[in-house]
């Protein structure tokens, strides 16, 4: 069965993975200074984050199956432990400092001694011991930034704790307790204050605090139900192909997203069976190799199926990606176990549509590609407000990714309803403010000036019928953008009246091409796509389907668009009415719709044979 991997491949690759590097280890192994763009802490930091990811690799490659463990790669990281430590060798260490790099770094060391410690830190020198505690020690009243990077602290701590080495008890309960405010229900944590919700969740808290558990011996009851809870819909964001939904920061740590899954299985805490999760987690990684990672070298790159730097933040150098270790956190369990040995079962790869409200969220699926709709997570903090492509639009998926090169960036059309003032600015979707989220419903609003945007995205069939009440200026230009579809040959452009649609030829296993398709149902003049080269995450040439109507200024209008992604070459849309602000339609289902936003919104389905949907705000 296609991804039903070995638990020895897993391995093989883990092994090629680190062979690559090897060549660019500093003499003594104390750093691995990767080609590639440098972050804005340093070529030593970066240094530093070599070893300490292929760290962690190593040590769940070797700790999982000690009897296989390779000499030469424990004395590898052996050595460079000890020169990385040693203040007087040419290529120690930053030290420890307050909201530097190195306190991420700390914590993957950690990891891979607490993992690793019989055959490797309990057979260190004791000078060389003493040294690696003392480098580590140097984050104990370090400040550590208010999110995840409070776990690092933690966890390293932990780990002193338990070899007799430096560590503030009250500052492992503190933070835990910062993380502990952060939790929202439904096994969702946003990552520190405000609405930032991305693979952080799974890969870094839920992480991190069940690790701690492993480290502490504490009662993990709470985390592990957590969990669960949490991969009950954290499963449905990976495509059947394997492909992850591309949304939030980081994406460039690729395999990373592996973690959860491997996570559920080590501490017993996921609703996935055993052989389902070495399914997903096999198609995953299969998706990625069939898109060149790593690469032609054997590394991983700053990007997504290629090198593409937009997909990444300051913070990311040549090391970033090999976060990817986490992905291999399944060799943790050793050949024994039912991840391994329990028959491949193939997740579920039907037609799919599930409200996830802790985040905000609607998922769908169907063609073979996951959308996601997105009315909670912005990414900001309480005290800032941007609009990074990878939080603010109205949608994602598992096989687009929205135009973050510099034109596509300002200009932004994909996914995202523009007001044009009659001045020339455009409005950003900078803070989303939520309304509310049901069963195949969820609607927000942002404000930008004297703009008001409110949206409301109902799923219907392969469809998600957007519906926008916009208070705006006479003379404005109202715009609706589809997905942004990518491909390494040019789209192909069908525009239609009032519908525009987009094709990339794209290699899936469903043969078929994407097509992005998005529908004026009411409000609109125009349908046009743009066009764009070196724009997009998933290949050189991307266009985007959109609408352009105007607003009459006179009061609140209401505009709605029809949005698909998927194989099939043409879709009928829906057929909608609109009697003053509310908007109705029979959808695919046979149930009526209808929908209303402003001062007392509400959503109403009612179903063929009396089931029945009702929420009001």
């Amino acid at each position: 069965m296609r991804g039903d991997h070995a638990r020895e491949h897993w391995v093989d690759v883990a092994d090629g993975l680190l062979d690559a590097v090897t060549p660019y280890a500093t003499p003594g192994h104390a750093q691995y200074r990767l080609p590639g763009r440098t972050s804005r802490s340093g070529p030593e930091s970066d240094g530093l984050e070599g070893f300490a990811r292929t760290f962690l690799l190593a040590a769940f490659r070797l700790a999982g199956d000690p009897a296989a463990a390779p000499a030469a790669l424990l004395e590898r990281y052996a050595e460079g432990l000890g020169h990385g430590t040693d203040p007087g060798h040419e290529f120690a260490w930053p030290p420890i400092a307050d909201g530097h790099q190195s306190i991420v770094e700390a914590a993957s060391v950690a990891i891979a001694l607490h993992e690793t410690r019989p055959m490797l830190f309990d057979r260190l020198d004791p000078v060389v011991q003493e040294r690696v505690v003392a480098w580590l020690g140097g984050i104990v009243g370090k400040h550590a930034w208010p999110c995840n990077w409070v776990l690092f602290k933690v966890i390293v701590e932990q780990f002193l704790a338990g070899v007799g080495g430096p560590y503030d008890q009250d500052e492992i309960d503190r933070h835990l307790a910062d993380v502990e405010r952060w939790y929202v229900g439904d096994g969702w944590y946003t990552d520190g204050a405000g609405q930032n919700y991305d693979y952080y969740c799974g890969w870094a808290i839920h992480l991190y605090t069940l690790l701690w558990t492993r480290m502490s011996g504490a009662d993990a009851t709470v985390h592990r139900e957590r969990l669960r809870t949490f991969l009950d819909g954290y499963r449905h964001l990976f495509a059947p192909d394997g492909a992850p939904m591309h949304q939030g920061r980081s994406l460039t740590y690729r395999m990373a997203s592996l973690a959860p899954l491997w996570l559920g299985a080590l501490f017993d805490a996921s609703p996935i069976e055993p052989g389902a999760t070495r399914l997903m987690a096999g198609r995953t990684l299969d998706h990625f190799a069939a898109h060149g990672v790593p690469d032609e070298r054997g590394l991983l790159s700053l990007g997504w199926h290629r090198p593409f730097l937009p997909v990444t933040q300051s913070y990311s150098g040549p090391a970033s990606p090999y976060w990817a270790s986490k992905g291999f956190l399944g060799l943790l369990l050793g050949p024994a176990h039912p991840v391994w040995t329990a028959p491949a079962a193939a997740p579920d790869a039907g037609d799919l549509s599930l409200a996830l409200p802790a985040p905000g969220w609607l998922l769908h699926r169907s063609e073979g590609v996951t959308r996601l709709v997105n009315h909670g997570s912005d990414g900001n903090d309480p005290d800032t407000a941007g609009d990074d492509p990878h939080y603010a639009k109205l949608g994602y998926s598992t096989h687009t990714a929205p135009e973050t090169g510099p034109g596509g960036r300002a200009e932004n059309i994909d996914n995202h309803l523009t007001v044009l003032l009659p001045d020339g600015r455009a409005t950003r979707r900078r803070r989303i403010e939520r309304i509310g989220v049901a069963d195949g419903f969820a609607a927000s609003r942002y404000a930008d000036g004297e703009v008001v945007v409110e949206t409301a995205s109902v799923l219907d069939g392969p469809w998600e019928v957007r519906v926008h009440r916009v208070s705006a200026p006479a003379g404005s230009v109202v715009r609706d953008g589809g997905h942004a579809v990518a491909s390494g040959e040019p789209c192909e452009v069908t525009p239609g009246g009032l519908t525009a649609s987009v094709t990339a030829s794209v290699t899936a296993a469903a043969g078929k091409d994407l097509v992005s398709e998005i529908a004026g149902l009411h409000g609109w003049h125009t349908a046009a796509a743009a066009l764009r080269h070196e724009e997009n995450a998933f290949g050189a040439h991307s266009a985007t389907p959109y609408l352009v109507g105007t607003h009459p200024g006179d009061r609140a209008a209401i505009f709605v668009s029809a949005v698909r992604l998927g194989r099939a070459p043409y879709a009928e849309g829906p057929r909608i009415s609109v009697h003053g602000e509310q908007v109705s339609w029979n959808d695919a289902a046979g149930s009526r719709v209808d929908v209303r936003l402003g001062r007392e919104p509400r959503y109403r389905r009612h179903g063929p044979v009396g089931e029945r949907v009702v929420w009001t705000g």
